[in-house]
């Protein structure tokens, strides 16, 4: 059998000869392929995939006013690292009726959880996660749907209503005591002991009684508190038949000091005795109001000046003049830069929350007497916690109990 022959460059070789010479070479190929395929495999395979998620959920946020959801999850495998080794988590939001993905936000890496405000309270919600890295991203990770209610109570503050149902409680209890004669201790004002003594004065010296209820409108809680003290004052005056000037610096409180002198009047049997020009508009602007009563002052005598309500910078103007005049003079205010002044130059001063005291201890009304007995309470409570939060905090007791209990959200 004749063997089969290839021409060459112009040379018979034999068949098998280059047969043998291509295999070489095709074997040469692969194993080179392989080799650069394992030395460079970074460049030729696809990157690694990055791990999606784990365990989304999303909930109604609890004690809120409605209209957000939060959104919690675990943190990918990939993201367990140092942060800034991924971009964050892409949240994407859909609703049952529209399925279409919106993306929400990017939130940082190593973050498990997420707000979402002001949504529809008619729909429900569900969320899509992946993670992000430079331009490649994770798989979706998808929440179960939830929509978001209205929390009409809030938890976190079981704190404050512990609280108010000891006060609501301890000033009816106080009332009902007050109601039955008990009798309340309450400490002696002496600027209030002093409002008698003042009007007495004044009827001997046949020289009227000035009170002014400060320098704000009705609304402010210290015009309210003068005008409580004021209607003892009036009730005095009609006793002792004493002349009475209130001047007041707006129309609203014309008309409520007009009202509580002419009951006071009436009250005291007196109503002959009320005259419509004892409480007077004077001026509408704070340093001519300041102005027109301390002419009042320098004119009329008043023996007794009695200062209740609000004050500010008129303070010192209007106590240096009454102390000029050689007036008794009586002050209250709630307006601690004030109260240098009235001591400086009054007889009397009540401080802060004396004001306000001023209209149950005058009156010993049962209903102002119980919720002052229960405010008296409340503020003894409120500084236990104080002094049994410093302890455990100290000592390092209850594991920051009372921190917790107090703290605002």
């Amino acid at each position: 059998m004749r063997k089969q022959e290839v021409c060459v460059f112009g040379k018979a070789l034999p068949a098998t000869f280059i047969l043998r010479i291509i295999r070489s070479f095709s074997l040469a190929s692969l194993l080179i392929f392989l080799f650069f395929s394992s030395a460079f495999g970074d460049l030729t395979t696809p990157a690694t995939e990055i791990a999606p998620p784990k365990d989304v959920k999303v909930l109604d946020t609890p004690d809120d006013g409605g209209g957000n959801l939060t959104l919690s999850w675990t943190l990918s495998p990939d993201d367990q690292k140092e942060i800034g080794d991924v971009d964050g988590y892409q949240i994407f939001r859909a609703t049952r009726s529209d399925t279409s993905l919106k993306l929400v936000t990017l939130v940082p890496d190593n973050t498990t959880s997420f707000t979402d405000a002001n949504l529809d309270g008619g729909k429900d919600y569900f969320y899509a996660l992946r993670l992000k890295k430079g331009d490649s991203f994770s798989d979706f990770a998808r929440s179960n749907f939830a929509r978001p209610r209205i929390n009409w109570f809030r938890g976190y503050r079981t704190n404050i209503l512990v609280l108010l149902l000891i006060f609501c409680a301890s000033v009816l209890l106080y009332i009902r005591s007050a109601k039955a004669g008990k009798g309340l201790f309450v400490r002696k004002l002496a600027g209030l002991e002093a409002v008698e003594e003042a009007v007495g004065r004044a009827t001997e010296m046949g020289k009227p009684v000035l009170f002014v209820p400060g320098i704000q409108e009705i609304d402010e809680i210290q015009t309210i508190a003068g005008l409580s003290i004021l209607g003892r004052v009036a009730r005095i005056t009609a006793e002792y038949e004493t002349p009475l000037v209130v001047p007041v610096l707006y129309p609203m409180a014309l008309a409520a000091a007009g009202e509580v002198v002419k009951g006071a009047y009436w009250d005291a049997g007196k109503p002959e005795g009320f005259k419509p020009d004892m409480v007077r508009y004077v001026a509408g602007e704070q340093f001519a109001y300041v102005a027109a009563v301390n002419g009042i002052m320098l004119r009329e005598k008043p023996a007794a000046n009695i200062y209740m309500g609000a004050f500010y910078a008129e303070s010192l103007l209007l106590a240096e003049t009454g102390f000029a005049a050689g007036a008794i003079q009586i002050a209250g205010t709630a307006n601690p830069e004030q109260l240098p002044f009235f001591i400086a130059a009054c007889d009397y001063t009540l401080m802060g929350e004396e004001l306000y005291a001023a209209s149950a201890y005058l009156s010993k009304e049962p209903l102002m007497l119980g919720s002052l007995k229960g405010q008296d309470l409340m503020k003894i409570v409120l500084v236990a916690f104080i002094v049994l939060g410093l302890v455990f905090e100290i000592f390092n007791i209850g594991n920051g109990f009372f921190a917790r209990l107090f703290m605002e959200r």
